[in-house]
């Protein structure tokens, strides 16, 4: 069943049972197996971040150990270690193992696995089922596996993608542990990629990467170990005397290296370039600077970050559905991750390089801060002030206040600010887009207010 995607290297495939499936040879570099297969962690020392899910006592460390018995949903970015911390789970607990995927696996597969536990649970072994992809099994193939969580007839260990809170059926979320692995840094990435070149396993020392090499497939990788590996795999196949440079890392991977050094000038140049392109309105600048930040590897919290500020600096109440739209895309980059929070970053650059423009909201703060710090901080009028409280009305707080919805229109006469800035007109709209419906609603509000 697991067709040797969870066997040790080093080790030969156990025996398949009654569902089958033929073991791999792991042994070293001349094994058919992917370099990114046969340097999966063949122990928990070996295993390359996720810290914050491996400390002692931690219920996954547990498990990993052997004296944990919960099952578990691990979700997160791909390449983080999902299907190596199954494996691990498995090797830890001495328990054997079954694999399912729920692109290809039904109900009559599940139902097999459990089947199979139970028969070898009279006979004193247990079981841990792997379910990759869980999120795509249907609510009937997820309710198959309850009886059997619930009753310890398997292990489960579900590896998902997605936030499980939103495809997984509430009775199995219950019964689980819910873990979230975090994309690797590029520190973590680095040393996968040294361990690969370096390791019997992987290439043994039998090539060189240079430094420009080895940074481009870290950037490549996007926080994916198993996408570096293919990468620096792919590589070396292609080198003729052992080395590996970034010319040829370019050719085999297909994509060329971004000129970007997220700490250093060209970080902050491409941003403050894509902040302007949104600004000046020029969509497929912006898209340019939007797709070269992404193809470097930077933080897409960052980028939304950008977009959030932008949608209130320079757009504000020109469209009042660009903030909106760009809150709602750092929510999905949180949500989602990387590559499929692309596309929510592009739909956001889109709609606010294309919105109307509007100083209008900077504007108005920086002219409110600027009485502020002149001084201009006088006193609450004495109706606006807090009434509830004993004594209050004797201090005259509260007295005389008019209550805005009494009147037919909602709005009324009445003295709001400090005698200081009485008149003071702070926003000022544009005629751009919703503002130009805004700009004669504050004329008429502003005059009925200040009783004109």
């Amino acid at each position: 069943m697991s067709e040797g995607l969870f066997e040790v290297p080093g080790q030969a495939a156990p025996e398949s049972d009654a569902l089958g499936g033929a073991g791999v040879d792991f042994r070293g570099p001349g094994s058919a197996a992917p370099l990114a297969v046969r340097m999966r962690p063949a122990t928990l020392d070996e295993v390359v971040g996720q810290q914050h899910l491996l400390g002692p006592g931690s219920p996954l460390r547990r498990l990993i150990e052997g004296s944990g018995a919960a099952s578990v949903l691990l979700f997160g970015p791909p390449g983080t270690g999902k299907t190596t911390l199954a494996s691990l789970i498995s090797q830890a607990t001495g328990r054997r193992f079954e694999a399912l995927s729920a692109l290809s696996a039904g109900v009559k597969e599940v139902r097999a696995v459990i089947d199979l536990a139970r028969r070898r649970l009279t006979a004193g072994e247990r079981t841990v089922l792997f379910i990759d992809e869980v999120h795509r099994f249907s609510k009937t193939q997820q309710d198959a596996l309850l009886a059997a969580v619930e009753n310890r007839i398997v292990l489960l260990v579900g590896a998902t993608t997605e936030n499980p809170s939103f495809s997984v059926v509430s009775p199995l979320l219950s019964r689980s542990l819910v873990l979230q692995l975090r994309s690797l840094t590029d520190a973590d990435i680095r040393v996968v990629l040294e361990r690969a070149l370096a390791d019997p396993r992987g290439f043994g020392g039998a090539y060189t990467v240079t430094g420009e090499a080895l940074d481009h497939i870290v950037r490549v990788a996007g926080g994916d170990a198993r996408r570096a590996l293919t990468a620096l795999e792919a590589s070396a196949e292609s080198s003729l005397d052992g080395t590996v440079d970034l010319a040829l890392v370019e050719a085999s991977v297909d994509k060329a290296a971004v000129r970007y050094d997220r700490a250093g000038d060209q970080h902050y140049d491409v941003v403050s370039a894509f902040i302007k392109s949104i600004r000046g309105s020029d969509v497929d600048a912006a898209l340019h600077y939007l797709a070269r930040m992404m193809s470097a590897g930077e933080d897409p919290r960052f980028i939304a970050r950008r977009l959030v500020i932008s949608a209130s600096e320079d757009i504000g109440m020109a469209d009042p559905m660009a903030l909106q739209t760009a809150v709602a895309a750092a929510h999905v980059v949180q949500l989602i991750g990387m590559p499929e929070a692309q596309l929510t970053l592009t739909h956001a650059t889109i709609h606010l390089a294309t919105a109307p423009k509007s100083g209008a909201v900077p504007a108005a703060l920086g002219a409110a801060m600027a009485d502020i710090s002149a001084g201009k901080a006088g006193a609450v009028p004495p109706h606006l002030r807090d009434g509830h409280y004993a004594g209050a009305a004797l201090l005259g707080h509260a007295q005389g206040y008019k209550y805005p919805h009494d009147d037919p229109d909602g709005v009324l006469a009445q003295q709001y600010p400090p005698d200081e800035i009485v008149g003071a007109d702070y926003y000022r709209p544009t005629d751009h887009g919703y503002e130009r419906e805004v700009g004669p609603r504050v004329d008429r509000l502003r005059r009925i207010v200040r009783g004109k």
